[in-house]
């Protein structure tokens, strides 16, 4: 239940807020989050705000300004951000507040340079956008009225000064204008444009504001260290830092209750408390617990610790963490073949099944609750079990992570550091030291936090992207000492003493380059040979890391989204408006160029998005199968990039508006628990099947050469045993005796494992010609559709084979059981279509391609 408060908001009109549920008797906490107003700085002229927001969103809300996704109109409104921007508030407090002990206002969030007045009083000059501040403010208070104003500063003209003294541009490519000032800022780097993202360098209250009053004492910190934990026992150690806010000595209860379903144990410790901070320490032993297990592997089981504070019989605070019991070790070892990169949980090595993270929207105030709960579903059943959060973007939302331990997702965290030096000068080393202490402290005990990574790219750009002829031996020297002090002493010095346990690398590749052979040996590699390279997907079976943490192909999104930002008449690659949508350099020559290896390439507008959807997604499956079947040399594959923060041509498999792309859907298939994969090597065709199963699994695997028509022309059956957790070649057999002297261009093998009870634990197709290259038959579709309630059920059928088929609706967002997928001849297949929100889909409009059509 939630609480009325008695303090009341005045601005626009008087408003109730609500005490935070769950807060301790003796303490409560408001979320100031109504009656805001925003003003440009020097106009006077006051509009009503949303907070948690943006200014580029309360323009939006007022029409001041054009919708930025739209068109060109990304170049409309970059004047934003050369202004500065004033938000103020009204609030009354009582006396009775007023006599509580101690009264905070905390800011989750400001963006960025901002200064806070209460009441006359200048309460912060803030410069980071990555921390949060909590302020006394008792003796700032007022009974009656309260006036809360915060000037947001323009982030690039507050960096100006130090742009014009340095006297030369970093080497921030991604900062997409004359002056790259992104660098000197602690601000979310991908909002100054990258080579996916627009350009919405935003100022706001970009978290929440909370006020709260206090008695006796706060818990500051509940820190769950966990020690050791094994099957047989988990020990963890309850750290806690209490803050007496009285100036005497007060005896407290301090209790830690830690549950599991039915299941609770408590311990119990009487202390005197000090004024100010006190540092408390309750180890406790949990036997048998019930471990958090990563999607695929079990439940990813989650125990309830309570922590309260109790003076004089009353329980003045208290903080619930939800916390997953679990050994993550990362292995970064010499061995034989180089440097290993892999994790292992629970004592067990987990091949990582994932994607790269970018921020959810330009606007980050728009991710909601529920967007980051379907976001993880989508994660979820896409048989993943890993999402590495970029170093371009921001230290995610607490929701993200609450998200990523209900679902057993593991988090790889980059600090937010990419692709460009960055300065060193003390100033900048406070800021990040900051930064680092409070995202560690407020992110360790999740339990799908799996590493700290001090950045993203930048010392592989030191070395192999040509900077160092750039600059002057002064200035690289500077930049050289930088790198080391940030990320080789700063930063692993601070996990060390904040997160201790928690694996540390100082960048991301830790040593590989994509064009460099050799290098692949050691510990994770990105690579963009089949980007920047040029290369084909095959590349991608020879080019082998120890750990593949990025790698991707880029796609448009489907034409429902490109309605989105564009009018029919834009509808050409090179128009300008699709180029405003496409920010890397050589995008749409590549998607052709590439596609030219495999597929006939369309001259219609939208045949030629629907194959380039097919194209990223059947690249991006060559290169993960490859990942998987070289385990465990290989243990881990990332493709770049999982979403989009707009409507936009990039490398993502989910579209800005939760469109899954053919790539999510092949990226779920190439990442199924278990998987059949052939793949010619030599004279030969290899069967592989890979497990990521925990238990020895006896297998048949059923083979049978058929033409597109349906006619069969051989079958085998090969029994084996499959370990656990692994990669094995299950079969081989000369090329031409699978082809067993058909016509390659009209033939393919159909691949189906069974267990031993008989069940299907993979069902796949093995080509032995390019699309281009097959006589692929002009098949009728037959589809029917049914409304079903909440959902609609559309069923497929072909008399003969129909490749890539799409099932295309006008409705953003929906989900599929199944899309981007082949029918066998004669095969009937039923998919679901839901709502995101659960509205109905009614007269849903439904279109089915194939691609005989556009071949």
């Amino acid at each position: 239940m939630l609480k009325k408060s008695i303090m009341t908001f005045l601005c626009g009109g008087t408003l109730s807020l609500m005490a935070i549920a769950g807060a301790s008797a003796q303490s409560q906490t408001y979320v100031l989050d109504k009656g805001w107003e925003f003003s440009q700085a020097g106009s006077n002229e006051w509009m009503s705000a949303r907070v948690p927001g943006t200014v580029h969103q309360d323009l939006l809300d007022h029409g001041r300004l054009p919708d930025p996704f739209y068109g060109m109109n990304e170049q409309k409104v970059q004047w934003v951000e050369k202004e500065d921007w004033l938000y103020r508030t009204v609030f009354t407090v009582t006396a009775d507040q007023l006599k509580s002990d101690a009264a905070w206002l905390t800011f989750e969030g400001l963006d960025t340079y901002a200064d806070v007045y209460l009441n006359g009083s200048l309460l912060l000059k803030a410069d980071n956008m990555f921390v949060g501040h909590k302020l006394a403010v008792k003796d700032v208070l007022r009974e009656g009225e309260n006036r809360l104003m915060i000037r947001f500063r323009s982030p690039v003209e507050e960096t100006a000064p130090q742009w014009d003294t340095d006297g030369f541009n970093y080497p921030a490519d991604n900062d997409h204008s004359e002056k790259r000032m992104s660098v000197y800022t602690r601000k979310a780097p991908y909002s100054y444009g990258w080579d996916w993202g627009i350009r919405l360098a935003t100022s706001g209250i970009w978290r929440p504001v909370k006020l709260t009053f206090c008695n006796g004492a706060a818990i500051d910190d509940f820190f769950v260290r966990q020690q050791e934990v094994t099957e047989q026992v988990a020990k963890v150690d309850n750290q806690l830092e209490i803050n007496n806010v009285t100036t005497t000595l007060k005896e407290a209860q301090v209790k830690v209750v830690y549950a599991y379903g039915e299941q609770a144990d408590t311990l119990t410790r009487t202390v005197v408390l000090q004024p100010g901070k006190n540092s408390l320490s309750m180890p406790a032993w949990i036997e048998k617990p019930h471990l958090w297990m990563p999607n695929g592997w079990g439940d990813p089981a989650l125990y309830t610790f309570t922590a309260t504070v109790s003076v004089d019989g009353k329980e003045v605070a208290s903080r619930e963490e939800a916390i997953g019991l679990r050994s993550i070790r990362v292995v970064m070892e010499d061995d034989k073949d180089g440097k290993s990169f892999y994790f292992e949980v629970n004592g067990k090595p987990m091949f990582a099944k994932g994607s790269n993270y970018i921020p959810g929207d330009a606007l980050l105030p728009n991710m909601t609750g529920e967007r980051y709960a379907r976001l993880f579903e989508d994660i979820r059943a896409a048989n993943m079990n890993m999402v590495r959060v970029w170093g371009g973007g921001i230290y995610e939302d607490d929701r993200f992570y609450e998200e990523a331990d209900r679902n057993g997702i593991l988090v790889w965290q980059d600090f937010i550091f990419a692709c460009t030096t960055y300065p060193h000068d003390p100033t900048f080393l406070k800021r990040v030291s900051e930064e680092a202490v409070y995202n560690m402290r407020r992110l360790r005990n999740h339990a799908s936090l799996a590493m700290w990574c001090g950045n993203n790219e930048i010392y592989e750009g030191m070395r192999y992207w040509g900077w160092k002829d750039k600059y002057s031996p002064v200035v690289w020297k500077e930049m050289t000492e930088g790198y080391d002090v940030l990320f080789r002493q700063l930063l692993p010095e601070l996990v060390a003493a904040n997160d201790p346990g928690r694996f540390y690398m100082h960048g991301s590749p830790y040593e590989a380059n994509w064009g460099r052979p050799e290098s692949w040996k050691i510990a994770d590699s990105h690579n963009w040979g089949t980007w920047y390279g040029q290369k084909p997907f095959e590349s991608l079976d020879t080019e082998i890391p120890r750990f593949m943490s990025e790698y991707g192909f880029q796609a448009f999104p489907e034409m429902k989204t490109i309605r989105m930002f564009a009018s029919p008449e834009d509808y050409e690659l090179e128009s300008p408006v699709m180029n405003a949508h496409q920010k890397a350099s050589i995008g749409n020559f590549l998607i052709k160029k590439t596609m030219a290896l495999y597929y006939k390439v369309p001259e219609k507008f939208e045949d030629l998005i629907y194959a380039g959807l097919i194209l990223q997604g059947q690249g991006m499956r060559h290169g993960i199968e490859a990942h998987r079947r070289h385990r465990p040399y290989c243990m881990g594959s990332l493709p770049w990039q999982l979403n989009d923060s707009w409507p936009v041509v990039s490398w993502s498999s989910i579209d800005y508006y939760g469109n899954w792309k053919a790539m999510h859907y092949q990226i779920r298939r190439a990442f199924a628990p278990v998987l059949v994969d052939a793949i010619k090597e030599g004279n030969n065709l290899s069967y592989y099947i890979m497990s990521d199963r925990l238990t020895d699994e006896e297998l048949t695997l059923n083979l049978e050469l058929m033409d597109f028509n349906g006619k069969v022309y051989r079958k085998q059956k090969v029994d084996g045993l499959l370990p656990a957790n692994t990669s094995k070649l299950f079969y081989q057999e000369p090329v031409e005796q699978a082809l067993a002297g058909r016509d390659s261009a009209t033939t393919f093998m159909h691949m189906v494992v069974k267990s031993k009870k008989g069940e299907v634990l993979s069902d796949e197709i093995y080509y032995f010609a390019h699309p281009k290259d097959q006589l692929l038959p002009k098949t009728p579709l037959q589809w029917q559709v049914k409304q079903k309630k909440g959902y609609c059920e559309v069923t497929v059928k072909a008399d003969k084979l129909a490749r890539d088929i799409f099932i295309e609706v006008p409705v953003q967002g929906v989900r599929f059981s199944d899309n981007f997928f082949d029918l066998l001849p004669g095969q009937k297949k039923k998919v679901i279509i839901t709502s995101p929100d659960g509205k109905s889909l009614d007269h849903l409009q439904v279109t089915v391609h194939q691609l005989s059509d556009v071949q």
